[in-house]
């Protein structure tokens, strides 16, 4: 079998002197049948081009180019990265022309080579999950289904609908680019080392329509922000600031057609819209610090 098994998993790392760090979340996939699920999941066509984050020693990325037309993986970690290819070589020879590496931070990576993405499929670090995936949604609006595996909890926010009291920032930030839901479960033992988590995937398949407002994606998500900084406030208390003043907010919400009562957790991300759509009507034009 040309997928890594935990015995091939362990002495390549062995070989490598890679000793996985928390640092960097690395918890590597030593089952080949979970990694050929997660491509499964992914619904991964002989025609995609997938783009792989974090692929560590290769164990995901074996089994996506046993399906895909070509796949391009982003590594961080210097050793691994240089390790990659000859990996893929050594063990699927008849597909190493159909990858690529990028030995890079993802959060840097603004281009890929060759055709553009059409799929993502990652087994995320669980610490900087979050803002990986919707970096790279953003930045490359051709990936129409992303597959990702991450700690669950990192899962149920993702997927959680508006009123789940684990609804909040990654939720509606996901949910502008795409059809968030969870995809399943993945037990601690598949990984070398079993992390102290569970895990879990995630499906987002783009929006056939993007959201529809007149706000840009910054506007929209600078709301998203302050409305869940201090998410047991109301809206009208919560938007204060970035509205100028309460009375501000206030006027912003029922513009938009929002209760100034309600709070960030209860909204969906078009009513976030609305609500950068009417900035207008708060009379202001002080703008606040954006994070996506």
């Amino acid at each position: 079998d040309a997928l890594l098994g935990p015995a091939d998993v362990r002495e390549l790392a062995a070989a490598l002197g890679v000793r996985p760090t928390k640092q960097r979340g690395q918890n590597f996939v030593i089952d080949a049948n979970t990694v050929r699920r997660i491509v499964r999941t992914a619904e991964v066509r002989p025609d995609d081009v997938v783009v792989e984050v974090g692929p560590g020693l290769g164990s995901l990325t074996l089994a996506l180019l046993e399906v895909a037309d070509r796949v391009t993986a982003v590594e961080i970690d210097d050793v691994l990265a240089a390790a990659l290819p000859a990996t893929i070589a050594a063990r699927m020879p008849e597909r190493a022309e159909r990858f690529a590496l990028v030995h890079s931070d993802a959060m840097h990576v603004r281009e890929l080579p060759g055709p553009a993405p059409t799929a993502l499929v990652a087994n995320l670090p669980y610490n900087v999950a979050v803002p990986v995936l919707l970096h790279m949604l953003e930045t490359f609006p051709g990936i129409e289904r992303t597959l990702v595996m991450v700690q669950s909890e990192v899962a149920d926010r993702l997927a959680a609908p508006p009123g789940s009291k684990v609804y909040g920032v990654p939720s509606v930030k996901a949910n502008w680019y795409a059809e968030v839901k969870r995809a399943g479960a993945i037990g601690r033992t598949v990984f070398w080392p079993a992390p102290n988590v569970d895990s879990g995937l995630v499906s987002l398949v783009r929006r056939s329509e993007p959201v529809r407002t007149a706000a840009s994606r910054q506007e929209v998500f600078a709301v998203v922000d302050a409305a869940f900084a201090q998410r047991r406030k109301t809206l009208r208390a919560a938007l204060a600031g970035w509205a100028g003043s309460a009375a501000a907010a206030e006027a912003a919400l029922v513009a938009a057609g929002v209760s100034p009562q309600a709070r960030g957790e209860s909204l969906t991300v078009e009513e976030f819209a609305r609500i950068a759509e009417h900035r207008s009507a708060a009379g202001t034009e002080h703008e606040e610090p954006v994070q996506s």
